[in-house]
């Protein structure tokens, strides 16, 4: 049978960001497949090497869309090891709940997204809706609904706004009350059990030959690594929650850990609403205007769990008011270009979607 060439995206629904899956298949069955990421030609990394330290933290947040936060996190903690700065309490608990609620934002995007591929759409309409009602708690808190630029060096750009308290509690107690119906609608439907079940697997020999982490890890070899476990950062090491693990990671079990994790969020967000202390939200970094921060020599590689996994930055500073090096570890790397080029082969056509979605892949991450 002649091998025919197909395009997923850039411009697909079933597409997540502006990446391309070039497909030689048999019938509809995928016998080559390679990820053409670069449609944005972005070159975060470069650019970074070549803005302020404070100009960069309007350039980090659009490595992920979706989920900008941790890279405003994990840009700042660099800084602040590098110049010994010292976080208010208040700060930390504030960061800790904006994480929480941009993870929240992820899988529910990632949650509903499955419905386009499998034609439930209602599931993306609910999931869509829902995220919206964060972005606009976002927007009463930040200013912005998608890119915070909330996280800076030293702390957060500004206090919560009063009453916000109140009305995120009841956005998660509104969602929680959803949150079967979610199961439901999705993980109970027959439709996606007969597209996810024992379908799109991802063996632990294959999570440990490619580095792959979060759910990914978390759903194939039973072990609880989660960056917010095993390397508290902000005050993690101060809110109770789980880690849900399995050891068999196929395309329905991914999903089920998506809804799985919003319980636990809703969890941490309801502890620190409770615990966080009152204070001042952040601490002068640098001597002199922000745009001329001379951050002191040196290296540091930090990370946090983004909804994805460990998500990292490698940081040269050569005590200049610019990063002398930068390094994004994207949690979406190992499976969004080397998974494709070597396990999406033999899949379905319409799988090609699914494996985008339920593996968690933010394509920018692999083009930075």
């Amino acid at each position: 049978m002649k091998q025919v060439k197909l395009f997923l995206g850039p411009q697909h629904p079933g597409m997540h960001g502006n990446a391309s899956i070039h497909m030689y298949v048999e019938g509809d069955i995928i016998k080559k497949s390679y990820l053409l990421p670069g449609m944005l030609h972005r070159g975060f990394e470069k650019t970074m090497e070549n803005r302020t330290w404070m100009n960069n933290i309007g350039i980090i947040p659009r490595i992920c869309v979706p989920e900008p936060d941790p890279n405003e996190m994990v840009f700042a903690n660099n800084a602040e090891t590098l110049a010994n700065i010292e976080v208010p309490e208040r700060a930390h608990w504030i960061r800790m709940l904006i994480l929480e609620l941009a993870r929240l934002a992820a899988h529910l995007m990632a949650f509903g997204g499955c419905g386009g591929p499998t034609g439930l759409y209602t599931a993306m309409y609910w999931a869509q809706a829902d995220r919206d009602g964060i972005l606009t708690l976002f927007e009463e808190i930040t200013g912005q609904r998608i890119y915070h630029m909330y996280i800076v060096i030293g702390g957060v750009r500004k206090d919560l706004p009063k009453g916000i308290e109140k009305k995120i509690l009841d956005y998660v107690d509104d969602l929680e009350r959803r949150l079967p119906d979610y199961e439901d609608l999705v993980l109970n439907n027959p439709t996606i059990i007969a597209r996810t079940k024992d379908q799109i697997m991802l063996p632990a020999e294959v999570v440990w030959e490619l580095g792959v982490t979060g759910i990914g890890m978390r759903s194939a070899t039973g072990k609880a690594y989660d960056i917010r476990k095993v390397a508290p950062y902000a005050r993690y090491d101060k809110v109770e929650f789980d880690v849900p693990t399995a050891t068999y990671s196929d395309a329905l079990t991914r999903i089920r850990f998506k809804w799985l994790e919003m319980h636990q969020i809703i969890r941490i967000i309801r502890q620190v609403l409770e615990l966080m202390p009152g204070g001042k939200v952040r601490e002068k970094a640098l001597d002199g205007s922000a745009l001329r921060w001379q951050v002191p020599k040196g290296q540091v590689y930090t990370a946090v769990e983004a909804s994805r996994g460990e998500y990292g930055y490698y940081t040269v500073s050569d005590g200049g008011i610019m990063p002398y090096r930068v390094a994004v570890r994207g949690a979406s790397f190992p499976q969004g270009l080397l998974g494709v080029e070597k396990y999406l082969p033999g899949h379905r056509i319409d799988d090609a979607a699914l494996w985008f979605d339920t593996m968690g892949i933010c394509s920018p991450e692999i083009d930075r």
